[in-house]
């Protein structure tokens, strides 16, 4: 049976989940301003930019740090530690809200975005939380322990992935911002686990 059948069968049911998530009049503000104003070399541009933020890619990345970070000492080995559980958990949590939740995403309720070059993106239900923001938030929390020549570039750079997703109207403002906040709050509960940002125990002075 499709996931759709089934989320029918659920509320014939009377079943509590899922819920349905309305956007916020900012919110239809917001898409519906894009949606006008776009075109579609900016939303071809958008959407490559927004692969920055996908799972997928992340993975592949946090896994290839990991293996990078063995046998280079115990504060490389935790960040490497941290960072790929971070990214496995930050793919996992918006799966399972969406099975909660239910919010159409804005690019199915446009026709002047189509025309003037907003994409498809997923499941027409998947609006909230995204995905992509929440892993974006997780990066820009953990950045805070770097110096702010590298944190401040990080950061303005996961503000600016998550954004791609209100331009693409694949998410409402709102389903950004709490998936951003989901991740650095995901972020933070980890490192009670990982013990990042923790540094290398100091070594004895030599004889």
């Amino acid at each position: 049976m499709h996931t759709t059948a089934r989320v029918r069968a659920r509320r014939q049911r009377g079943a509590p989940f899922p819920i349905t998530i309305r956007p916020t009049a900012a919110d239809a503000m917001i898409a519906r301003a894009i949606a006008r104003n776009t075109a579609p070399a900016p939303e071809e541009i958008a959407r490559t930019l927004t692969w920055g933020a996908d799972e997928k890619v992340l993975l592949a990345l946090a896994a290839a740090g990991w293996l990078a970070s063995r046998g280079r000492g115990a504060s490389l080995e935790r960040a490497g530690n941290h960072a790929l559980l971070v990214t496995v958990a930050a793919s996992l949590l918006p799966h399972g809200l969406k099975l909660l939740f239910n919010q159409t995403r804005p690019d199915r309720l446009t026709v002047a975005g189509h025309a003037n070059g907003i994409p498809i993106s997923g499941k027409r239900d998947d609006a909230f939380p995204s995905g992509h923001a929440l892993h974006m938030g997780a990066l820009a929390s953990a950045a805070a322990t770097l110096p702010a020549g590298a944190r401040r570039p990080i950061q303005a750079l996961a503000v600016g992935l998550s954004l791609t997703r209100v331009m693409v109207l694949a998410h409402w403002t709102s389903d950004v911002i709490a998936g951003f906040g989901l991740g650095a709050l995901l972020e933070r509960l980890l490192r009670l686990w990982t013990g990042y940002p923790g540094d290398d125990p100091p070594r004895g002075k030599a004889r």
